[in-house]
This record gives structure tokens, sequence and C-alpha cells, in this order.
């Protein structure tokens, strides 16, 4: 964790535009670093979620949706060669966590002018609740990575150069306890502050859409803890329902990416202007919607011509022309990076009603596998053609939720994973050639970084203990099946 602190001094010189004056000068200080903090902390998000970075993010392999062609030690499960938990770490306390933190101070700090001061109570309080929304979703996200991990002392790197880990199940509860004062809080009545809504690239202040994601990610907690916590996670969830998640695309919560460098997705950036030819499809996805006859496959992948598609064996690398590749999404610079959508909050409502509301299970799944055809490009008509032929069965709805949230989460990987760990569908296996540290399993959690073991060795053994041990094959505690 010291050297995550040089990196946090690193990435706040560089990002938030701070000067002398500016922090001499309260006003400044407000207007330009919040924005520019919460601008930073909100691509970071987005550019980790969609980069298909080996040094980074290497769920799309776990999930067997993409594969390597020549280097495949992240599709065997080595993901200590790059230090991807490292990378984790810096990721999304360093570079989120801790510079929404920042931008907490300062709006806290901040002295409204004259003519600000009759609205500022509420706008304060409108900025600091959507900033703790997306502190919540970036702690769920860790949790939901390692399991146990820093909390009550994470925040505060000056303090706690080395902070002690807290109990995962505990962070859960207390996640939830913030996203309903969160709810709270947030009042549409506010007019807002345009430097404040020009730094959110999420919703630009829309305080009505942020209720709408707090929701809906009130329900992804509540989900989360389903079968360590059911009493907890029936509440919450159906409060979360009752008060209005997500019913359309136009409520996705989504980073629109640009044209040009460094703004373009990360996809693009990998896939396209990096020159590179390291990703095909993988052959459990591709098997699997040719055998459904899905009207996604078009969009995931492209065909090999004269050939139709054909994915390589997860674990073996493979010539480039060989295989299909990735779908025009991947190769556009624009494709928005999704953070929570429509699709992802269906597949909520269904597994919700399918554990606590059986009669509304069938509709609730319906809507789910439809939205995320029509969100590939699909019609209404294929998506009625799709469901008559992989209808929703309640005897076995795990593994009819499990197969379709996996199919619809396929530029979801993160997502994906805790839906795959959850429901324990679909069936996934091992390539025989992965390392041994997997237990010849595909991966149930990521192990923490060798540099907390190296600089934070103490709480590092003290969650590895409390956890069952710091392997790829350790369950969270959440995920009892």
């Amino acid at each position: 964790m010291k050297k995550i602190i040089a990196i946090l001094t690193i990435g706040l010189s560089m990002t938030a535009c701070v000067n002398e004056d500016v922090n001499t000068d309260p006003n400044s200080a407000y207007t330009t670093v919040p924005g520019s903090l919460i601008t930073y902390a909100q691509k970071e998000m987005s550019d980790y979620a969609n980069t298909p970075s080996v040094n980074e993010n290497n769920f799309r392999l776990t999930m067997q949706y993409w594969q390597e062609t020549t280097y495949v030690n992240e599709s065997n499960y080595d993901f200590t060669n790059r230090n991807v938990s490292n990378q984790i770490y810096s990721i999304n306390y360093v570079n989120v966590i801790n510079n929404l933190s920042r931008a907490k101070e300062i709006i806290s700090a901040y002295e409204p002018t004259a003519t600000e001061e009759l609205g500022w109570p509420k706008n304060k309080q409108n900025q600091l609740a959507i900033i703790d929304i997306l502190q919540v979703f970036t702690y769920q996200r860790l949790v939901d990575t390692f399991g146990n991990v820093p909390y009550t002392q994470a925040a505060n790197l000056t303090v706690f150069p080395l902070p002690a880990y807290d109990d995962g199940a505990t962070i859960y509860e207390d996640l939830i306890k913030r996203i309903n004062t969160d709810l709270a809080n947030l009042d549409t009545s506010s007019v807002g502050f345009a430097t404040f809504d020009s730094g959110d690239k999420f919703y630009r202040g829309a305080i009505a859409k942020w209720i709408t994601f707090a929701n809906s990610l009130k329900l992804k907690l509540a989900i989360g803890i389903a079968d360590s916590n059911p009493t907890l996670a029936q509440t919450t969830a159906l409060s979360a329902i009752a008060a209005g998640v997500m019913t359309s695309p136009s409520d996705n919560c989504q980073l629109q990416y640009l044209e040009a460098s460094p703004n373009y997705n990360p996809l693009y950036e990998n896939l396209e202007a990096s020159g590179r030819e390291d990703f095909i499809a993988g052959k459990t996805l591709i098997d699997y919607m040719l055998a459904s006859n899905d009207p996604r496959i078009s969009h995931y992948y492209d065909e090999v011509p004269g050939k139709g598609y054909i994915g390589q064996t997860i674990g073996q690398g493979g010539e480039f022309v060989e295989f299909s590749h990735i779908g025009e999404f991947a190769y556009t610079p624009t494709t928005p990076g999704v953070i929570l959508n429509y699709t992802e909050v269906a597949f909520y409502v269904a597994e919700a009603n399918a554990r606590w509301n059986t009669g509304a299970a069938v509709a609730s799944y319906n809507t789910a596998v439809t939205a995320s055809i029509l969100e590939w490009g699909g019609t209404a008509a294929e998506a009625a053609t799709y469901l008559a032929a992989n209808p929703y069965d309640a005897t076995n709805w795990k593994k009819s939720i499990g197969e379709q949230a996996w199919v619809a989460m396929f530029n979801q990987a993160l997502t994906s994973w805790n839906f795959w760990r959850r429901l324990d569908f679909p069936v996934l296996l091992a390539p025989p050639t992965a390392i041994n540290n997997a237990g010849g399993k595909v991966p149930v959690r990521m192990a923490y970084p060798v540099l907390e073991q190296q600089a934070n060795n103490s709480n590092w053994k003290a969650a590895s203990d409390a956890i069952g041990g710091d392997l790829l094959t350790t369950k969270l505690f959440w995920d009892k099946f």
C-alpha cells in the first residue's frame, strides 16, 4: 500500500489540475477540482470494467467468451505473472475511491458565495450522495473480487497507509445502509451546480437518474447476498424494486467514449488501435449460441469467411485468421462503457422473482432475455422465437437464469462472473492446461495483490486466514453452493 500512496499522489496531481492558487481559493477548488476528480474516477471505473487488457481485466477469458491467440497465460489463470491483482487494487482504491474521497473533502469544506448560499445545503447533499453511491459500487466490486478487503481504513491512506481488512459480509451490510442513506439524501428539487454536473459523465447531475441508479445498485447488492443472508436480501431487493429500478435503456449508467485517444473505448484501444491480434472467440460460448440459434451471435462475433462461427478451445492458442473475431462493437472507438444497464437489472429482477415472487418469474425472465436481444440489435420477433425454444424452467430456475445471464453479460464479464458463481450455471470447465494454483477449476476469486503480501503482510495474512486461504479456489462468503 506504500506504493499505492505514491500512485495516489501522482494521480491527483495529473488529473485534478490542483495548484497552489486552487488550494487556497475554496471557490476555485470547488469549481475546478471536484468535477475533475469525479470525471477521472468515473472514467477509471468504466475503463477497468471494459478493458480487455491482460494486465487489468481477464474476466472475458475466465468466463470463456474470448480466447487468447499467442500468449495464453491468462486463459490458463496465471494472473501473477503480470501482477493483475496489484492493478485491480490500484485502479479501484487509488484512481476511484481515493479520488472520490478527495472530492468529498473539497465539497464538504466549500464555502458558498452569497448567491449560492440558499441552495447550497441541498446541492451539497446531492453531490455527496452521488459520490458515495460511486464508492458503494466500487467497494462491492472489490468485495466480489477478493472477499475481505480494506474498508473502514481504506479511504484515508494518509492516516492508514497499511489498512486493516474488513469482513466481506459486514461490508455488504454497511453498503446497503449507505445506499439507503444516499437515497434518502437525493433531492430532485435541487437545481445543481454546472461545474459538478459537467464533471458527472454518467448522468450529468440528473438526480432522478441517480435515484434510479441507486435503487438498481441496491437491488444488485441484495441479490449478491441472496444465499448468504436471504432475509436481508429479500427485504432489500423488494424495497428497491418497489421504489423504482431501471426499466429501459434510457436509464443505463454508462460512459460515452469519444473518437480520439485517450478517450476512446479501451476495447478499441486494445483490439484495433494497438495493431495487435491477441483475441479470438472462445469455443464455449460459440458452441452454446450455435446450439440455441441465438440471434445475438452475429453481433458478438464475426464469421470466418466460408466457415461460419468458430471458437477456439479454452486455454489453447490459435491463428487469428482461423477463428471468429470479436464483433464490430469492439472495433468501434465510441462504443459506450457499461457500468450498470437495464439488461443487467432486468436479470436481477428475474432472479428476485424466482426466489421470492414465483408468480412473476416467467414474465420477468422473458423481459430480461428480450432486453438483451434488443440491446444487441435484435428484434422483438427474434426474442419471441428464441424464448419459445429456450423457455424458463421453474424446476431449475438457476440454470435458466444463470445460462441466459451468462450469454447476456457477454460484454460485462465482471457481472457475468458474479452470476456464474452465485447460480452455478453454466457449467464451465477449466482447461487441462490451467496452472496448478487453480486446482483444476475455474477461479472463484482473485488472489490478493503481491504488493499487499510484501508491504501489508500482517493484515494480508489475517485476511487470508479469515476467508480460508488466499487462493483462486477459495469461495467468497456469499458463494454458498
